[in-house]
């Protein structure tokens, strides 16, 4: 049985590296949630994948050849892992970039382990994904959780609002959520803090009356968001309803939720990927060139896909090739990439996670809005320009990764 299989993945490996050799057209799959309670989400990243393939072939493509984006909606773990391997084995794509559900990411990472494939990992953020469930052919441009708790817990450090503090917190109730959770609970740990109530929320649930009774009772100093897509729309908007003014923030956090809250339901401190509101010449482009074709701007997902989409393309184009073995060993090396910000990224190799700069954003009060996109004020970039960009990230201690082949 062994032999059998080995056969059959050597067979697999052999004829989608001669296909992707031999075809005019590279293929690329694009795997995200289009559908469900990330699906506004997905919208982004669909629309930031068209944009990036369009700029790529409009400047020669890749080895000469044209990009094309095989697009699906991933709906949930299962039909995305069967919708990865039809795409390998069918589709002869080149690698799978998207998704924003950890635990789709987990499943679509087998799928590429197992057929020795490229994962590129644009939303999930779970610290499992780059520790026990790390594996060599999985790549991470989305920040893992504990970058986004360590950037916007300095924000809360210097408001003075975690040591000696209890924090009340809503929590999703999937693999992300259970391990924002987590990574939240080791901070306040580690800072003196403590949780007066976590509470696990199923991801269709949109009734938020029963728990923000229960956070007006306990009277916490802070409410924690760990919430995910538009379960934090429905929680602002009715947090704002029900009166209460204990301060808010999030651990996790897209700029398209607050955008869907509508005016005047946006409040707290929020950590975020990228922002539209970055002062740098490559932000600026990708702003104009989203803004002019979708009529919105770009939001944080949308970043992200589009920034994978450009450094697997520079890539290829760099190493003269599509193999997979080769990109993993070109970005081991640790090379750098412009990712819109005001330093360069780099995939670190312990864990395969892109090292960049993240932002805090408070919201602005409702007299400070100008328009309906502007709705928050981003601090400097974290970490600062004198400190590695690993000082955000998990250490080996916090978050082990055995790489897997």
């Amino acid at each position: 049985m062994t032999d059998t299989r080995s056969r059959r993945r050597f067979v697999l490996d052999t004829a989608a590296g001669t296909a992707a050799a031999q075809s005019d057209v590279i293929r690329i799959g694009h795997l995200t949630p289009r559908t469900g309670f990330l699906g506004p989400l997905g919208e982004y990243a669909v629309q930031a994948v068209d944009l990036a393939v369009d700029e790529i072939n409009a400047a020669g493509g890749v080895l000469g050849r044209r990009v094309e984006a095989l697009k699906e909606d991933s709906v949930n773990p299962q039909t995305a892992s069967t919708k990865a391997e039809r795409m390998i084995e069918r589709d002869r794509v080149a690698c799978i970039v998207g998704e924003i559900s950890s635990a789709s990411c987990l499943t679509i990472a087998q799928v590429a382990q197992r057929t020795r494939n490229l994962f590129i990992n644009t939303g999930g953020n779970s610290d499992a994904l780059r520790g026990s469930n790390c594996n060599r052919y999985m790549f991470h441009v989305e920040s893992q959780n504990s970058m986004y708790v360590k950037t916007v817990g300095r924000a809360l450090l210097a408001q003075n609002m975690v040591k000696g503090k209890r924090w009340y917190s809503l929590t999703a109730d999937y693999a992300f959520g259970h391990d924002l959770l987590k990574v939240a609970k080791r901070f306040m740990e580690q800072n003196g803090g403590q949780f007066a109530a976590d509470e696990l929320v199923p991801t269709d649930f949109s009734d938020f009356s029963t728990m923000l009774t229960k956070i007006r009772s306990a009277r916490p100093d802070m409410v924690v968001s760990n919430l995910a897509g538009v379960q934090i729309t429905n929680f602002l908007k009715q947090y704002a309803e029900f009166g209460l003014t204990f301060p808010v923030a999030g651990f996790g956090f897209d700029t398209a939720v607050a955008w869907g809250a509508g005016s005047g339901n946006f409040f707290g401190t929020w950590p975020l990927v990228w922002h539209h509101l970055i002062d740098t010449p490559g932000s600026k482009r990708f702003v104009q060139a989203f803004t002019t074709r979708y009529r919105r701007p770009p939001e944080n997902q949308a970043w992200g896909d589009y920034v994978a989409m450009k450094i697997l393309a520079q890539s290829m184009n760099e190493i003269r090739s599509t193999e997979a073995v080769k990109l993993i060993e070109h970005w081991e090396r640790e090379p750098k990439f412009d990712v819109l910000k005001t330093r360069e990224g780099y995939f670190r190799k312990y864990d395969h996670q892109l090292m960049h700069e993240m932002y805090a954003v408070e919201a602005l009060k409702p007299n400070e809005i100008k328009n309906q996109w502007d709705i928050y004020k981003p601090s400097a970039p974290t970490p600062g320009p004198n400190e590695p960009l690993d000082a955000i990230g998990s250490t080996p201690e916090e978050n082990a990764c055995t790489m897997s082949t």
